[in-house]
């Protein structure tokens, strides 16, 4: 434990560390990734990808590392216990900071599938990871906002699509797929500027988890329901960095998907838009209570 030394010297070192690491995995990454995007054979290419996600859980594995190595932060995760590696899982989860991911990944790790993104398209040319993304088949999507289809209406179910083809690749092999419904990170500001319904959330939007439904639906049974909490205040990267993270605590709850939800076509058929909507907001106002427990029980332990 390297705790006794100035955070901003443990912020130094962990991001060297995180660049090294991500460096060190990447490159060997890039092997299997060209060889999948080379060879035009199907069983090949998932061979590939069970490679390219050994690499990648090996990346979490040593971050891993170096967080127990310099950091004091205690974890309290509750329902991990119930996750299995063979499993095809939708994952929501809240989102108050770019830390949100590393602990997810933390938990997560060789217990469940690789969790998957889905990211903007323009993502794959960032430098060094976005071909390591590809290679990890994160679906890189080109939403079309309801303003947009109104002047295009020709664009109409082009998102649906993309996200069905996306979702093919995941048919091989076990994966988490997963989505920050509320689309961005929470703040107070934003919150406000929402008039959120909830008392520690923003509003969830539905249409990523709709698509995915509609496209993995067959595959996907079980929601993993994630709810994330800092008693001590929602950290910045930097925070996380240097050791700052006092406690994290994680409540993992797994649910059966109802079947009126899967397979059913989003964007037409407004009822099971509707469906959907109510589903997801009723999940909301549970996670605001349990989001509310954590953050109590956290600040009187």
């Amino acid at each position: 434990m390297l705790s006794f030394l100035p955070a901003p010297v443990i912020g130094v070192l962990n991001a060297l560390l995180l660049g090294i690491n991500t460096l060190f995995w990447c490159i060997l990454l890039y092997i299997p990734a060209l060889l999948k995007l080379i060879v035009p054979i199907e069983g090949f290419r998932v061979l590939c990808t069970r490679v390219i996600i050994w690499i990648s859980e090996s990346w979490v594995a040593c971050n891993t590392g170096w967080m127990k190595l310099t950091h004091g932060t205690r974890w309290h995760v509750s329902g991990a216990d119930k996750l299995q590696r063979q499993g095809w899982y939708l994952v929501l989860s809240n989102h108050q900071s770019w830390v949100d991911i590393f602990a997810m990944q933390r938990v997560f790790n060789r217990r469940a599938p690789f969790l998957k993104f889905f990211l903007k398209k323009e993502l794959i040319w960032v430098p060094v990871i976005g071909l390591a993304w590809w290679g990890l088949d994160f679906p890189f999507m080109q939403r079309h906002s309801r303003e947009y289809l109104l002047k295009h209406p020709e664009k109409r179910g082009e998102d649906l699509k993309a996200t069905r083809k996306a979702c093919e690749k995941f048919r091989y092999t076990p994966v988490s797929v997963m989505n920050f419904v509320e689309g961005t990170r929470f703040t107070p500001v934003k919150h406000q500027r929402q008039k959120s319904p909830f008392q520690h959330l923003l509003t969830p939007k539905a249409g990523g988890v709709g698509f995915v439904l509609d496209a993995m639906g067959d595959s996907i049974q079980t929601l993993v329901d994630v709810t994330i909490a800092y008693p001590g205040g929602s950290p910045t990267f930097w925070d996380f960095l240097c050791g700052r993270v006092s406690e994290v605590r994680l409540e993992i709850d797994t649910v059966t998907i109802p079947a009126e939800l899967k397979g059913k076509d989003y964007t037409a058929d407004a009822a099971h838009r509707r469906q959907v909507k109510d589903w997801l907001q009723a999940l909301w106002s549970s996670k605001d209570r349990k989001l509310l427990n954590l953050l109590d029980s956290g600040l009187s332990s």
